[in-house]
C-alpha cells in the first residue's frame, strides 16, 4: 500500500513538475493562464447544464410553428365554411350535415398530418436525440467549423445576426461604461473630501435616490419627455446607414442616445460614486494616512498617490459582473428605444422560441460573466502583486 502511495506521489510531481517550473518562472503568465482555463472548463459545464434545462422545458420550436400554421389555417377554413354554410342554408338541413362530416374528417386528417411533419420536423433539426447528444453536435460545430447555427425563425446564420447588432450594443455599453466609470472615480474622490458637509449630504441623497429609481420607469418618462417636447428623437437609432453620410449619422447618433444614456448614466453612476467615497472614506482613516500626514506630504498626493490607488481593488472586484451586466441591462432600453442591438435581438428570439439563437445568446452572456470574473483577476494580479503570489502559492 505504501509503494502504491509513494508510486502515485512521484507520478503527481513528475506531472506537475512542468506547471511549478512556469508558475515559479512566470507567476503572472501561469496566474493568467490558470484562470483562463478555469473559465473554459466552467463554460463547457455551464452550456452541458443549460442544454440539460432546455431539454425539460415545455414545447420547443417546432411545436410553436405548427401551432402557428394550425391557427392560419383553422381561419382560412372558418372563412370559407361560413360562406359555405350560407349556401347550405338555401339548399336544405341535410348539405349542412354532409359539409360537418366532410369537415370532421378533414380535421383528423390534418391532425395526423401535423404530428407526422412535426415528428420529421424535429428529426431534420436533431430535437428527437438526447440533450448531451445535441449538446456535442452544437460543440463540434462551433469549434470545429465556427459555426452558431441558423436561425430556425428567419434562416439567417445566427453569426451574422448576431454580428449585425453587437457591435451596436457594445458600442452604447462602452460610451456608458467610460462615462460612468470616469464620473463615478472624480465624485467619489471629490466627496470623500467634502464628508460630512452640506454638498456631500445632497449628492448622497442624489445618488440613492437615482439608484434606487426603477430604470425602466425612468427611461419611460424620458421618451414621454421626447415625444411631448420634441427636443429629442423617441428612437434610439438613426434612420439612414452610417455609410450613406458618415459625419452626419455620428451626430445624429449622439442626439438620438442622449437620453438613454443619461437614464443610464443616472442609474449607475450612483451606486459606483458611493463605493468609491466610502473606501477613500476608510483609506483615509488607515494608519499609514496618518503617518503620510505627519511626515509632511501634501494632502493632495495622500489622496491622489496613495489612498487613491487602494480603492482600485474594491473596484475591480466589484465590477467583475460588469461586463455581463452591461449588456443584459441595456435590453430594456434597446426594447423601449427600438435600438437595434443585440439585446433586443435575443429578445425577440426568446418570443420565438428560436432555439439556436437563444443557446448563443445564454453562452455569450455566460462567456462575458466569466471573461469579466478573469479581466478582474488579472488587473488585480497586475495592480497586487500579493495576489499573484498568494495564488499560485
Amino acid at each position: 500500500m505504501n509503494k502504491l502511495k509513494i508510486f502515485f506521489s512521484k507520478l503527481k510531481a513528475t506531472l506537475t513538475s512542468p506547471w511549478n517550473v512556469f508558475r515559479s518562472k512566470a507567476p503572472l503568465a501561469s496566474f493568467i493562464t490558470g484562470r483562463v482555463l478555469t473559465m473554459l472548463v466552467l463554460l463547457f459545464l455551464l452550456g452541458f447544464a443549460l442544454f440539460g434545462l432546455m431539454e425539460l422545458a415545455p414545447g420547443d420550436i417546432v411545436d410553436q410553428m405548427m401551432t402557428q400554421q394550425l391557427i392560419s389555417s383553422t381561419e382560412g377554413n372558418a372563412g370559407k365554411g361560413g360562406t359555405g354554410i350560407g349556401g347550405g342554408a338555401g339548399m336544405g338541413g341535410a348539405g349542412i350535415g354532409s359539409g360537418g362530416n366532410g369537415t370532421g374528417g378533414s380535421s383528423s386528417q390534418n391532425k395526423n398530418f401535423s404530428t407526422e411533419q412535426m415528428n420529421q420536423m424535429r428529426a431534420e433539426l436533431g430535437l428527437d436525440k438526447p440533450f448531451y447528444v445535441q449538446y456535442f453536435k452544437w460543440l463540434k460545430r462551433v469549434i470545429v467549423h465556427h459555426d452558431l447555427g441558423t436561425s430556425l425563425i428567419s434562416k439567417a446564420p445566427v453569426s451574422f445576426l448576431i454580428k449585425s447588432r453587437l457591435w451596436n450594443s457594445v458600442l452604447l455599453n462602452l460610451i456608458s461604461l467610460v462615462f460612468i466609470t470616469i464620473f463615478s472615480f472624480l465624485l467619489g474622490v471629490f466627496f470623500s473630501s467634502k464628508a460630512g458637509t452640506k454638498i456631500d449630504l445632497g449628492a448622497t441623497f442624489f445618488a440613492l435616490f437615482f439608484h434606487a429609481f426603477p430604470g425602466i420607469l425612468l427611461l419611460i418618462l424620458f421618451q414621454l419627455f421626447a415625444s411631448v417636447t420634441g427636443a429629442f428623437p423617441v428612437t434610439a437609432y438613426p434612420d439612414f446607414a452610417f455609410s450613406d453620410a458618415p459625419a452626419r449619422f455620428t451626430f445624429s447618433y449622439m442626439h438620438h442616445i442622449f437620453l438613454p444614456l443619461l437614464a443610464s448614466f443616472l442609474g449607475g453612476v450612483g451606486g459606483t460614486m458611493r463605493m468609491i467615497r466610502a473606501t477613500m472614506l476608510d483609506q483615509m482613516g488607515m494608519p499609514y494616512i496618518f503617518a503620510l500626514r505627519a511626515r509632511g506630504i501634501s494632502e493632495r498626493r495622500v489622496y491622489l498617490n496613495h489612498a487613491f490607488r487602494n480603492t482600485l481593488n474594491p473596484y475591480i472586484t466589484g465590477s467583475a459582473n460588469l461586463l455581463a451586466g452591461l449588456f443584459s441591462g441595456s435590453l430594456v432600453l434597446e426594447i423601449i428605444f427600438a435600438y437595434p442591438g443585440i439585446g433586443r435581438l435575443m429578445y425577440e428570439a426568446v418570443l420565438q422560441e428560436d432555439i439556436n439563437l437563444v443557446l448563443a445568446n445564454s453562452m455569450f452572456i455566460s462567456a462575458l460573466v466569466l471573461i469579466g470574473m478573469v479581466i478582474s483577476d488579472i488587473l488585480l494580479a497586475i495592480v497586487d502583486p500579493r495576489i499573484r503570489y498568494s495564488a499560485n502559492a
